[in-house]
């Protein structure tokens, strides 16, 4: 076959399974695979706190991961691969060595057996920052604004790649890849069925271990509380984290966004601690959060002017959670500042210049040793080794939309026996979505946003 046939299909194959970014917004795999790139990027950062499975995946499948690695290096014509891993994981960079991948200081000319790079990270937050990848990998700098295949990359969760690799063998994704951990009796790693509830999923690792808690779901800082116990895991969650609800962190996520307005608006001091330490603004980009915060203090008729200079941050809460000495919400404003400028339509003609590197980078970066001491959450710390559990919930509700795009039309209907893997919901191969598929054997017995498989006949 030649190289325009091999492209499409494994494109096919990873519409056909459903394939979603695995470590963020959860872009559909497949339309990401149409373009002429030089680069193909493993990530295996996993910078979030108290979160491991990606190190569990790459330690117990890196054959899969460089194999789906690999795949998509052929799709898009990449002649460099890599994967960034952190050099503390040594479980999962030995692992990495033994199916193939050579040291960063192994690159020659020519590459003929197209093994990839091993690109070591340093323990520091947000190292998992696609940004920073391309950055540390390629030493290009992203367009502001921008995405990694406008400088000839493609960066990819090594679980999607993972799946990836199974796509292609004609494997639909119908499990994801999970951290349980925090305040539960036995913090474990495990593959969750698509759509299981947070409260089956808890069991696994043998339920909370207090009372009064909240879960945090994939991650303390760029994550989110889990309002509901019934919801649903999905494609993009990576950990369910269990904390006691008077803990500082959980406390700032409690606090309601009209109180965070108020508190910025009376006690920002523009000591600008925000922005020094922003991994974008360290970056080169125009990125200032401590000036988005004067918008607080402003009419609506001048905020526009200064909520601009929030326009490229990535929310991965530095400036909130660690920079601001009078414990403000950054961060928020940043990203309400996003969303008042899209709404607004207002465009800023300046987001395309190119980007300087600051020169105290370097000096600057967020130990996360450090960050995990000032956010008390060293106590919940755990090693959470992946474990095979085979888990066969009472019931899975399984969402049409778990990712950026569309959301998948339904083609079962209530009533229906349906089989583990077979296809629920469906999307045409040039729609921006991804399919669905069902993550365990039963019946269809709601259809709303998400399809919910009982796995007793009526059972709801």
């Amino acid at each position: 076959m030649n190289e325009a046939g091999n492209t499409e299909t494994l494109v096919r194959r990873a519409w056909e399974a459903g394939v979603v970014g695995a470590g963020g917004a959860g872009f559909p795999t497949h339309l990401k695979l149409r373009t002429r790139l030089e680069w193909v990027v493993a990530n295996g950062a996993e910078c979030e706190p108290l979160l491991h499975k990606d190190r569990e995946l790459m330690k117990r499948h890196a054959a899969e991961v460089l194999q789906g690695l690999a795949l998509a290096a052929e799709a898009v014509g990449a002649s460099r691969t890599a994967v960034g891993v952190k050099a503390k994981n040594r479980g999962a960079v030995e692992a990495l060595r033994k199916c193939g991948a050579r040291n960063e200081a192994e690159e020659t000319a020519s590459d003929p057996n197209g093994s990839p790079f091993l690109i070591l990270f340093g323990n520091f937050y947000p190292s998992g920052d696609e940004y920073e990848v391309v950055y540390r990998v390629t030493g290009r700098l992203v367009p502001p604004g921008g995405i990694p295949p406008q400088v000839g990359v493609l960066v990819q969760n090594v679980e999607t790649l993972f799946n990836l690799a199974r796509a292609a063998e004609g494997i639909p994704v119908t499990h994801t890849l999970v951290t349980i951990g925090g305040l539960v009796r036995r913090p474990v790693t495990a593959w969750l069925p698509v759509g299981t509830r947070v409260i089956d999923a808890l069991e696994v690792a043998g339920g909370a271990s207090v009372g009064n808690f909240v879960v945090m779901e994939s991650g303390v800082m760029m994550g989110r509380l889990v309002a509901d116990p019934a919801a649903p895991v999905t494609k993009t969650t990576s950990g369910l984290l269990v904390l006691p609800r008077r803990h500082k962190v959980v406390q700032r996520y409690l606090t309601p966004p009209d109180v965070q307005r108020r508190i910025g608006k009376s006690a920002c001091d523009q000591c600008s601690y925000c922005t020094e330490l922003c991994p974008r603004y360290l970056l080169g980009y125009d990125v200032r959060p401590h000036v988005v915060m004067r918008s607080l203090g402003f009419s609506a008729s001048g905020s526009p002017l200064w909520n601009r200079f929030g326009r490229l941050c990535c929310g991965c809460g530095i400036c909130t959670l660690y920079a601001c000495p009078e414990d403000l919400f950054p961060r928020e404003a940043c990203l309400e500042a996003i969303r008042d400028l899209r709404n607004a339509g207002v465009t800023d003609s300046r987001q395309g210049e190119p980007s300087v590197v600051h020169p105290m980078k370097e000096y600057r970066r967020v130990p996360l040793d450090l960050l995990m001491r000032k956010l008390n959450l060293q106590e919940f710390d755990a090693e959470a080794p992946l474990e095979d559990v085979s888990l066969r919930p009472p019931v899975v509700r399984i969402p049409l939309r778990q990712h950026v795009g569309e959301a998948a039309c339904p083609v079962v209907s209530v009533g229906d026996r349906v089989s583990a893997g077979q296809l629920v919901a469906d999307l045409p191969l040039e729609a921006r979505g991804a399919r669905v598929h069902a993550s365990m054997s039963g019946w269809v017995t709601k259809i709303t946003e998400y399809v919910e498989i009982s796995a007793a006949r009526g059972t709801p």
